[in-house]
């Protein structure tokens, strides 16, 4: 028995020290059967700001290709409906031209009817026939108004066929421009869902904390564009007041922040670029062209130094982006997909230059 208890007295202070042996630190033991090694998590292995940068500039390079794309798309988009407005019209011509000439070849079979009821005879000839002096002359000037109005209404009916034709002709090749432009702007459609898509991808595979620091660069790329294009003094010489309806344009531009950026919207509760400055040069009574690039191209140019609020200022070399000035070197614009309307520093992006709606 007392045997039994020192063994028992034995196993017992062995298993204590053995775990404290186990619980002390820097004591290591290897495990007959290890767990895998974790796979390293994204978070654990961060983009520098070298890799950072980079997918900054793919992304500015995917967001504008989208933009031209969305340009191209809202071109065929104005097309389309000016096409389909002026389709209509020319249907309506050929409907109306061909009850027209209906009308003019009923009266010219009424003619020939009247003629073969008559025997025949030639109009001269009944006159002649007729055995009353006055009744002769009252019917030849009749006659001469008859073959008048008949020679009238054969030219009208020769113009008429000419016109049907015509309207047929054009409607036709209004027809085929149409065709055109909704395969351009299907074509267009594929292209900027496309960018946008690839773009959403690349910001999907990035951590929060990369995100931000994402962000954080992009602001830092914009105020360095924006001091840069400061430091010329440029803004210094633009001291020129909106005009009524410039203050107008700025009004709604300004009641549009906060808004979400939609490709080929106009609003009222989304916009792309171009469709923001369109209407709101539209609420102060001027139309102008909808897409940045036809703003470019259209509307009379001023020199920077020469802006005044409710201006447009064009960007990049191909004319893929616009933003209304509001004074002060600061714009609003909607920026792109996955932004809002915002305000931003007009230096913030190249410049390509000024255009005004107002005359």
């Amino acid at each position: 028995m007392g045997t039994g208890k020192r063994s028992l007295t034995t196993v017992t202070m062995a298993l204590a020290c053995a775990a404290a042996i186990m619980a002390a630190p820097g004591v290591a033991y290897a495990n007959p059967a290890p767990s895998p090694t974790p796979t390293p998590t994204p978070s654990s292995n961060p983009a520098s700001t070298k890799d950072l940068e980079a997918i900054r500039k793919k992304l500015d390079k995917l967001y504008h290709d989208a933009a031209v794309a969305t340009d191209a798309y809202n071109a065929a988009e104005e097309k389309t409906e000016k096409q389909s407005a002026q389709l209509v019209e020319l249907a309506r011509a050929v409907v109306e031209g061909q009850e027209k000439l209906d009308r003019l070849k009923d009266r010219a079979g009424a003619a020939a009817r009247a003629q073969y009821r008559s025997g025949g005879l030639p109009p001269e000839a009944q006159l002649m026939l007729s055995g009353n002096p006055q009744e002769y002359l009252d019917g030849a000037g009749r006659m001469r108004q008859g073959e008048q109005a008949t020679k009238g209404m054969l030219a009208e009916m020769a113009r008429t066929q000419r016109d049907l034709k015509q309207y047929t002709k054009d409607a036709s090749a209004q027809w085929q421009k149409l065709e055109g432009n909704r395969k351009a702007k299907a074509e267009a459609k594929k292209k900027v869902t496309k960018q946008i898509a690839a773009a959403e991808k690349l910001e999907s595979e990035l951590e929060e904390d990369e995100k931000e620091r994402l962000a954080e660069l992009e602001r830092e790329a914009a105020a360095k564009a924006q001091t840069a294009w400061l430091d010329t003094g440029v803004i210094e010489k633009a001291k020129g007041q909106a005009t009524a309806a410039g203050k107008k344009a700025v009004q709604y531009a300004t009641e549009q922040m906060g808004k979400p950026y939609e490709w080929g919207a106009e609003g009222p509760k989304t916009y792309d670029c171009s469709g923001l400055t369109s209407q709101a040069w539209a609420s102060a009574g001027q139309a102008i062209p909808r897409t940045s690039q036809e703003q470019w191209k259209q509307l009379d140019r001023v020199d920077i130094k020469d802006m005044r609020p409710g201006d447009l200022i064009i960007y990049n070399p191909d004319a893929s982006h616009v933003a209304m000035y509001i004074g002060d070197g600061a714009i609003i614009h909607a920026p792109r997909p996955g932004r809002t309307v915002t305000m931003a520093g007009a230096g913030s992006m190249p410049i390509l230059g000024v255009v005004r709606p107002a005359a």
